[in-house]
């Protein structure tokens, strides 16, 4: 049962945004929908600067500093990781938010903790992982990093006394929850009535701060790969150039700055690049929030989707993903390397499953209860797996199978 909130605080903690009053459709701490378990209100925070806090002192939120995005951790000291990847997209989202008087605080909670439940080495592990939750000896409800991130903070984190995860508000949850099946839908519902499940099945929207965190999502990622693709070495300038959003920002660079070079062409392109889109999210949001005619944040969850990209920025934005995907994410050096990341995970998850001792005792435990089905077993093994660093999968790879993937 959800927890309500306390009236007696309301008057503790001001509800606004940086940029003015809290708009009528922002998600107000002050109504949340509250927590599985009940907590006394926090006297000096709101609720979801409490979220924010328990996100940033959490394990699972350590640990992204060592997890692929693109680029293994040990390829170089300055390409993105989940963590760094993390911060832009709260960055980017709180920006936006500020403009549109929409809770920076929500915001920020549901950037910092979109990725919690990502594998080691990026999607290649997520992809690995899932295969094998749907192998050969059976279909043990298969892997997906999202679903993943909310087991992380309902469950997997062991901070409290009296309950396990963070236990987080509704909101931050809902916002966490970006994509899930109807099948994992109904099973969410199940468990938690009327809860983070109940969306994808009456078909309605989260909160106006989880779909900018979406969006906010999206924008980062793409801008973060080119520099890092360029970085690498595995695109070029010269490339990017049949892009139209990259290319126009970077003419228009070089028209205002003739006599730059090297990086500094990128990183203004860049700037310029990410600047235009987030103004385009807040011109067009605003354009669509006004047609809407919106009174509450309940109002947004029934109503289309709200915070957007114009149609021709959105056109860009695609054929700017289309390009990566073509030219960095299916690179031969990419896929090499990935290829091998997709060996460690499945050798891994072989490994722990026929022998679960040689997990850590918590998640030996899990798999080792005379009761536990075969399912339980495998789920215990792949929230194991997808817990663990780069770095240290691969140290478990090489202890368990005496090979050496990736140096």
């Amino acid at each position: 049962m959800i927890a309500e909130k306390d009236d007696l605080t309301l008057g503790l903690v001001e509800k606004h945004s940086e940029s003015g009053p809290l708009a009528p459709y922002g998600s107000d701490p002050a109504r949340t929908r509250g927590r599985l378990h009940p907590e006394p209100p926090p006297p000096t925070r709101t609720d979801f600067q409490r979220d924010r806090d328990r996100i940033v002192h959490s394990t699972a939120f350590r640990r992204l500093v060592y997890k692929t995005q693109v680029f293994l951790n040990h390829e170089g000291d300055l390409f993105r990781t989940r963590l760094t990847h993390s911060l832009e997209v709260a960055q980017l989202a709180r920006s936006i938010a500020r403009s549109l008087r929409l809770n920076e605080d929500l915001v920020e909670a549901i950037s910092l903790a979109h990725d919690l439940g990502h594998t080691p080495f990026g999607h290649a592990g997520q992809d690995a992982l899932n295969a094998c939750m749907r192998g050969e000896d059976g279909d043990w409800g298969g892997f997906e990093h999202n679903l993943q991130s909310l087991r992380v903070v309902d469950h997997l984190e062991t901070r409290y006394p009296l309950w396990d995860g963070l236990n987080l508000t509704f909101e931050t949850r809902e916002g966490i929850l970006k994509h899930c099946s109807r099948a994992r839908a109904q099973k969410l519902e199940a468990a938690e009535p009327g809860g983070v499940g109940r969306r994808f099945l009456d078909r309605t929207q989260p909160s106006l701060e989880a779909q900018l965190c979406n969006l906010a999502d999206e924008i980062a990622y793409n801008a973060h790969d080119v520099d890092d693709g360029v970085r690498s070495g595995l695109i070029t300038i010269e490339q990017l150039a049949q892009v139209p959003l990259f290319e126009h920002h970077r003419s228009a660079t070089m028209a205002d700055h003739p006599s730059l070079k090297g990086r500094r062409v990128l990183h203004e392109t860049i700037r310029r690049m990410l600047s235009a889109q987030v103004y385009d999210v807040i011109g067009e949001t605003r354009l669509s929030l006004a047609a809407a005619g919106l009174a509450s944040a309940d109002d947004a969850r029934r109503a289309p989707p709200q915070v957007r990209f114009s149609a021709p920025m959105r056109e860009q934005s695609a054929a700017l993903k289309s390009f990566l995907h073509a030219n960095l994410y299916r690179h031969t050096q990419v896929m090499e390397t990935m290829g091998r990341a997709r060996q460690v995970v499945h050798e891994l998850f072989a490994a722990f499953r026929h022998d679960p001792g040689q997990m850590r005792a918590d998640f030996a435990r899990r798999a080792l209860r005379p009761d536990t089905s075969e399912s339980a077993r495998a789920r215990a093994v792949a929230d194991y797996i997808a817990g663990m660093t780069d770095r240290f999968a691969l140290r478990e790879h090489e202890r368990l199978t005496g090979q050496r993937l990736l140096d």
